[in-house]
């Protein structure tokens, strides 16, 4: 009778134990809107970005964001600059008027649940409606609570080969 119950305990303790530390599956609704609401926060980036408002996109960043921009060198290999983020704010806020900035998202590819998300959006980049160059964003964002916010964000750039 005590093997039984020594037997019994310890699957009770095993049950326990996997369904307190078991995640459950997201599902598809969940991730629908997941992926529904990071896309927004990242078009409310870029809404920012095009208008010169910084106050949105400060809304949509974590104050530990990095930017990164992936590049050629010049033996043919690659690399990844950082790029200060209260440079490229300042840039941002202090762009003349007079020129227009357009970063058209062409696609979103996202993968999200409850806590963190990565998107993937090929872009073309225009001055003044002029194209300047072509490439592809990767974002990271985390759920805070209360709404998404980008962690970090990486871009290539090509001025050939766009279309």
């Amino acid at each position: 009778m005590k093997s039984i119950m020594q037997k019994l305990s310890i699957l009770v303790v095993l049950f326990i134990s996997f369904s307190a530390f078991s995640q459950e599956d997201t599902s598809k609704s969940e991730m629908n809107t997941y992926q529904d609401e990071v896309k927004q926060t990242i078009e409310e980036f870029f809404d920012g970005f095009h208008s010169g408002d910084t106050i949105k996109m400060k809304n949509t960043m974590d104050h530990n964001m990095v930017l990164l921009t992936i590049t050629k060198t010049k033996s043919g290999g690659k690399k990844a600059i950082t790029t200060d983020v209260q440079k490229f704010v300042t840039a941002i806020g202090s762009r003349p008027a007079e020129q227009k900035w357009n970063e058209k998202l062409l696609d979103f590819t996202i993968v999200a649940n409850e806590g963190i998300a990565q998107a993937w959006t090929p872009y073309e980049f225009y001055v003044n409606d002029n194209f300047s160059h072509c490439g592809v964003n990767t974002f990271q964002l985390y759920n805070d609570g209360e709404s998404w916010k980008i962690i970090s964000i990486a871009d290539t750039r090509k001025r050939e080969g766009c279309k």
